[in-house]
């Protein structure tokens, strides 16, 4: 079951790999890497060379080529002075090393020089895996500005809760394990998973905080900082980075240079906002669904089987689009729901209580349809009839024998419906203005927001696929009659 279980996690990073790699090459060969630049503002105000380095600059940020300045290509020459000087012997000689290895020289309006170079499609993979997953450690300080003299350790300390933390002196983050405020609630920053930049929206920020990162105003906190001052503050102290230079505010609150710290939100964010509706929807609809389904195979052909068909007919016939629109009309002009999340925000339950039904009511005629018909085609078994000869009763026979059978294939898909809720509902949440998953993936294609893509096709690739994996394993665990590996003769 061991090496079962790890060929299959194999199998799995082999099929994200190729998956994220294919979605790598279309983005970065077959869209026109201008179009990038046609919803930045800034890009459209400038002219001239400004315009032009910003562009390469860009670019560069969002791994489409390596872009070299003349400062650059100068610092490699023995005397960078007379490289510096255009049109110089020496200056000639360094490009056309960097012409040989593959670089274009081209030239500013002013007459300096510069290169670059476009990334084939195996370089623009091979970038993106290699710096996938970057690894904090004592000496990054050292490292990144040249910090000699702070104590290179890991310790344990205190977190927000008061429970114990793993920390670090030397790290780029203090924290390096916590138990924290926000989903997924514990914490670390011990490997990190870098995307790249988001662009053009929230410019400059890494893909995975624009997603992770909580929304809303900022809320202040009455907290004690390390210097011993109580004050009410925004600053999330479990995401403290080292600061190169502090200020006069960071001196009378910290004690050290680990003085840069994320903002505490009144709003949670993207990702755990899909999540809050995806997963109380999913428990409604199979609190509902199961039994309902249930309740139709014990009754087939009689009137409640009859009634439930008619509504499994009628919710799948029914355009989601209109039942969602049903359902924000009447929840508004009825029972006085609003009909778009931000009216009463994250505080008030009124807010949850339309696009939860929704998402319930989508959910539901799959799970009824799935379990009456398991139960009825286990109903029609042998061993059923041979539990009817022995004089079992009908409720005995459906709750100990065919129930069990039944719920095995329903069982295979709960933790991909668990795990994907993550991904949130497009129309549903467009429809109530919901800030979730549901619009990011759409909206980062529509903004050519490469790396964001890349991202969330990463994210939703792996999850789908590990959901399988664990699917499988919980049948197993539910009817260990099932083996998943395939036994070796004369094992028996």
């Amino acid at each position: 079951m061991r090496k079962y279980i790890l060929k299959r996690i194999l199998r799995s990073i082999i099929s994200v790999f190729i998956v994220v790699s294919i979605v790598i090459a279309m983005i970065f060969t077959l869209i026109p890497r201008t179009k990038v630049l046609d919803l930045d503002t800034s890009y459209r105000k400038m002219t001239g060379d400004n315009k032009t380095a910003y562009r390469f600059t860009t670019f560069e940020k969002l791994g489409y080529l390596d872009f070299v300045r003349i400062s650059d290509i100068c610092a490699e020459s023995e005397n960078p002075s007379a490289c510096s000087v255009n049109k110089s012997a020496e200056q000639q000689a360094m490009l056309e090393k960097y012409e040989n290895d593959g670089y274009t020289v081209e030239y500013f309006r002013n007459g300096t020089p510069y290169a670059y170079h476009d990334y084939t499609v195996f370089e623009l993979a091979l970038n993106f895996w290699k710096n996938l997953v970057k690894f904090d450690s004592v000496n990054f300080v050292e490292k990144t500005y040249g910090v000699t003299d702070l104590e290179k350790k890991y310790y344990i300390g205190k977190d927000e809760n008061n429970f114990p933390a793993i920390m670090c002196s030397g790290c780029e983050y203090k924290y390096q394990v916590y138990f924290g405020h926000g989903f997924p609630f514990v914490h670390q920053n011990m490997v990190k998973l870098y995307f790249g930049i988001s662009f053009p929206t929230k410019s400059g920020m890494h893909t995975l905080d624009v997603i992770n990162e909580e929304q809303g105003s900022q809320k202040a906190i009455l907290q004690t900082f390390p210097t011993g001052v109580e004050l009410e503050s925004p600053l999330n102290q479990m995401t403290a980075k080292y600061k190169p230079n502090v200020d006069h505010l960071d001196q009378t609150r910290f004690t050290d240079n680990y003085a840069d710290c994320k903002s505490y939100y009144e709003s949670p964010s993207m990702v755990e906002t899909s999540y809050i509706f995806g997963i109380i929807s999913l428990v409604i609809a199979y609190a509902i669904g199961l039994p309902a389904g249930m309740g139709m195979a014990r009754n087939k052909d009689g009137i409640w089987d009859k009634l439930g068909v008619a509504i499994i007919n009628f919710l799948i016939a029914l355009p989601s689009l209109a039942l969602i629109f049903f359902v924000r009309q009447i929840g508004s002009m009825v029972f006085q729901l609003p009909d778009k999340f931000p009216l009463l925000g994250f505080g008030n339950i009124k807010s949850y209580i339309a696009p939860i039904l929704i998402l319930s009511l989508l959910s539901l005629p799959g799970l009824m349809t799935w379990t009456r018909r398991y139960m009825i085609d286990q109903s029609n078994s042998d061993y059923v009839k041979f539990a009817k000869a022995k004089g079992l009763s009908q409720r005995e026979i459906f709750t100990k024998h065919i129930l069990k059978n039944a719920v095995i294939p329903i069982v295979n898909g709960i933790p991909a419906s668990i795990i994907l809720c993550i991904s949130g509902a497009l129309i549903t949440e467009s429809a109530f203005a919901i800030p979730g998953m549901g619009k990011m993936l759409p909206d980062a294609i529509n903004k050519m927001n490469n790396n964001m893509v890349i991202t969330l096709t990463f994210i939703f690739a792996a999850l789908s696929i590990f959901s399988v994996l664990l699917g499988d394993l919980l049948m197993t665990l539910v009817d260990p009659r099932i083996q998943l590996a395939e036994k070796k003769r004369g094992s028996e």
